[in-house]
């Protein structure tokens, strides 16, 4: 009887052995399906990493414009004064620390400006193209010939006018404390009365006074204006320059920058660097200061006069206004516009993302990394931005990109590309906190401003009139 029971047990086994077979089969593939990722969703084996905004972009804005063009990556901007190139700027630093491309740097901020530019400012220069630079984009006085020996043959050349007018606003305001003769002069329209009064040619960083965009393109900007002289000038300029932009024009200008270089739509869209406060007309909100604005403050009668001083540039402006709506026309009115409002579009919704205080630019002392806080100078606040808290590591990344001021941005890059390099010793920053707090205002012979948190900073007056060489834009 015994064995009978075994062998009924053996056969029952037999009878299972295909549905444990079926079963082993079974588990043997759910595993290799979770391990492969082919049969189930990966997110069983480790959750899904968040993606940063600008993986999800609009299919539109990550492609370059439509046909079989290819992207320029040998790219030379000269960075005119007051023209939002410091906008311009961060755009190719983006481009170009994304593209991994390689930059010529200055071994300050500046090219030696306002010397003529010599290949030999470029950190890393070693003779004429020994090394391929792709980009060059800081403050420099033009002078082709040794440009051509850092950048190569195919390089695509632009830079960026402004109204002399609006221009000699800014400048004004930029380099009150720089320029003798704007330091001599109570206001912009005392100036604008009578400029001889006021301008030597001879003095250091006067030419921030008179024909600014001339001189930045390498020309003589004291030069007695003629008719003939202008437009040798405008034929320099055009013979060096594929492209000229209007910084009043700036989203046109985006729009026709970014077909001839064949960039996608979010390497052009951008937030406003640089930019100065705009102060109430009443009273300014400095205690004891007088309104800013009524040192800017000009007649029609003035700005004519200011046009007058600056006739080299206001010539140069109004050939290639003229120049750039011609470009406007053959790219088509109907087109631009409808590019423009996507580029306006993807710049709001940047902005949401972005950044805090609706995406206004905000003072300096209100933003809490300081190593974002833009560089200090003049009558006015240079004003910049802060970042919404809680992003996830890649959007964060991409937008810090976007609103990290030129002279940090250029820090970075050259720390990457030139990483063991001997760094000089950084200079003590002007703002330091106080430690007791106390009424705002001045005393003791020292500014006193309060940082984002309420604590006081202390700025002393001396060193606002020091000239801070290679750092003013």
């Amino acid at each position: 009887l015994i064995f009978p029971r075994l062998r009924m047990r053996w056969l029952g086994c037999y009878r299972l052995g295909p549905m444990w077979k079926a079963l082993l089969v079974f588990v043997v593939i759910a595993f290799a399906g979770q391990l492969l990722g082919v049969l189930f969703n990966k997110s069983w084996v480790q959750p899904e990493r968040p993606r940063s905004l600008f993986s999800l972009s609009p299919e539109n804005s990550q492609l370059p414009p439509q046909g079989s063009c290819r992207p320029h990556t040998h790219v030379m901007f000269l960075k005119t004064h007051k023209t939002a190139s410091s906008t311009v700027l961060n755009m190719l630093y983006r481009f170009g620390e994304e593209q991994g491309l390689y930059f010529a740097l200055p071994v300050g901020y500046q090219f030696g400006y306002p010397l003529p530019f010599i290949a030999q400012r470029v950190k890393g220069y070693r003779g004429p193209h020994v090394v391929e630079f792709d980009i060059m984009a800081n403050h420099m006085r033009f002078y082709k010939p040794e440009v051509e020996k850092v950048m190569p043959a195919d390089t695509f050349y632009f830079s960026i006018l402004r109204d002399p007018v609006a221009l000699a606003e800014s400048s004004y305001a930029y380099y009150k404390n720089v320029a003798p003769a704007f330091r001599r002069a109570k206001g912009l329209g005392d100036f604008a009365d009578n400029p001889h009064k006021y301008y030597e040619p001879r003095l250091r960083n006067n030419h921030y006074a008179r024909n600014l965009l001339w001189f930045d393109f390498g020309l003589d900007h004291n030069a007695n204006f003629s008719l003939a002289l202008a437009k040798r000038g405008e034929a320099t300029v055009r013979r060096n320059f594929k492209l000229i932009l209007l910084s009043e024009f700036f989203d046109q200008s985006m729009v026709l920058l970014r077909h001839a270089l064949c960039w996608p739509l979010d390497a052009v869209v951008s937030f406003s660097l640089n930019a100065r406060q705009q102060m109430p007309k009443a009273r300014s909100v400095w205690v004891g200061k007088p309104a800013v604005p009524a040192a800017l403050a000009l007649t029609e009668e003035q700005r004519q006069k200011l046009r007058q001083w600056n006739a080299l540039d206001w010539h140069l402006y109004q050939a290639f206004n003229r120049t750039f709506w011609a470009e406007v026309e053959r790219f088509g009115r109907a087109r631009m516009e409808k590019e423009v409002i996507l580029l306006r579009s993807r710049r709001e919704i940047l902005a949401r993302v972005c950044l805090r205080d609706g995406g206004q630019p905000v003072e300096a002392s209100r933003i809490r990394d300081k190593a974002i806080r833009p560089f200090q100078s003049g009558l006015v606040k240079i004003l910049g931005y802060e970042l919404q808290p809680g992003l996830d590591n890649g959007t964060r990344e991409a937008c810090l990109r976007m609103i990290r001021p030129e002279i940090q941005y250029k820090d970075l890059l050259d720390l990457r590309q030139f990483p063991h390099a001997q760094r000089p010793p950084v200079p003590a920053a002007p703002l330091r906190r106080e430690s007791s707090p106390s009424r705002t205002g001045e005393h003791l012979g020292e500014m006193v401003e309060r940082d984002w948190d309420r604590t006081i900073l202390r700025r002393n007056q001396s060193l606002q009139q020091v000239d801070i060489k290679g750092k003013l834009r």
